[in-house]
């Protein structure tokens, strides 16, 4: 069993409010239909100058301040998104140099597990402190989701996604606190075509087939398909995840999923079986916020007072793949 402890979180939304009903205006469409479709009243974007690293280094200064702990202390920095700022190099070397950080040798590298990313990084994270490789450990998860949005073509799945950023330190076992207990990933690959981004790698080539690049610069989501390959998988997922930790599903004091969407949300709380006021969402208000949704939703439990020093927390969620992951914290 993992023992990492969980010694600070920080967020940082997109600076901007964008309600459903002033994207209504701009479709053309009645008041109210965008809400209706995708649930989501109103997510967080971009504000001017604004960008994916700043917000990341905001939410990582709010962590380290929470855990009390300068950027110096960091033995390790893990950027955990689906989308980083360009491909090449990694968006935590960048991250390291913002945070003041050149002139010390400890590794920074990114984790993408697209939805998931968070939730790899905590066990990587957990890993090297168990092994002795690190005493602290900085993951940073940042989310500019909504550019490359179908909006012409699936304008219900376009307004699902909002920007942001959020970030934890975890560090070697404490007296008291939170603790990392197990982590688990399983992918199912018959998935892999369910939710893409195809371009933007070596799939396409912009200079020699810029029309073929140009059309595949778009998210595209079967939410059906995924939906029907998530709805088999994640109870029995949830199961081998709290047996591994030692927990009845009762035993469970607070289930932090992944804010993928209103519908998703209400689905699995009626299938998994946990009742709704242990469930916290916050997706009619943020949107899905990819790989900062997890992290973000857990620092918004921690700063509302919903985490006590003896809860016991599921982190739990999907991605692209298909992979369905979880975490447990207890106190």
């Amino acid at each position: 069993m993992l023992n990492a402890a969980l010694l600070g979180t920080g967020a940082r939304a997109g600076g901007k409010r964008l309600p459903s009903a002033e994207i209504d205006a701009r479709l053309g469409k009645p008041a109210g239909w965008l809400e209706a479709a995708s649930g989501v009243i109103c997510r967080p974007v971009l504000a001017e100058g604004e960008t994916q690293e700043s917000l990341a280094l905001d939410a990582a200064r709010q962590a380290l301040a929470d855990a009390n702990l300068d950027a110096s202390d960091v033995d390790l920095l893990l950027f955990a998104s689906a989308v980083g700022r360009q491909p090449i190099p990694s968006t935590a070397t960048l991250l390291k140099r913002e945070l003041g950080l050149n002139r010390c040798a400890s590794p920074a590298f990114d984790v993408n597990a697209t939805c998931l990313s968070a939730v790899a990084a905590m066990e990587i994270a957990a890993l090297y402190i168990g092994a002795g490789r690190a005493r602290h450990v900085l993951i940073v998860a940042s989310e500019i989701a909504t550019r490359a949005l179908p909006w012409a073509d699936d304008p219900a799945t376009a307004a699902l996604f909002g920007d942001g950023a959020a970030a934890i330190v975890l560090g070697p076992a404490q007296p008291a606190g939170l603790h990392l207990r197990e982590v688990a990933i399983e992918t199912w690959a018959e998935g892999y075509d369910y939710c893409a981004l195809p371009a933007g790698g070596t799939r396409y080539d912009f200079h020699t087939n810029r029309a073929a690049f140009e059309e595949n610069a778009f998210f595209r989501m079967d939410g059906h398909a995924l939906f029907k390959l998530t709805r088999t998988r994640l109870p029995a997922f949830i199961d081998r995840l709290l047996a591994r930790t030692g927990w009845r599903q009762e035993e469970v004091d607070l289930v932090i999923p992944h804010q993928a969407s209103p519908l998703a949300l209400e689905h699995m709380a009626r299938k998994c079986g946990f009742a709704r006021d242990r469930v916290l969402s916050t997706v009619t208000q943020t949107g899905n916020l990819v790989a900062a949704s997890i992290p973000m939703t857990l620092d918004t439990a921690r700063r509302e007072g919903r985490i006590s020093t003896d809860s016991k927390i599921l982190l739990i969620g999907t991605s692209a793949g298909v992979s369905i992951g979880g975490a447990t914290l207890e106190g």
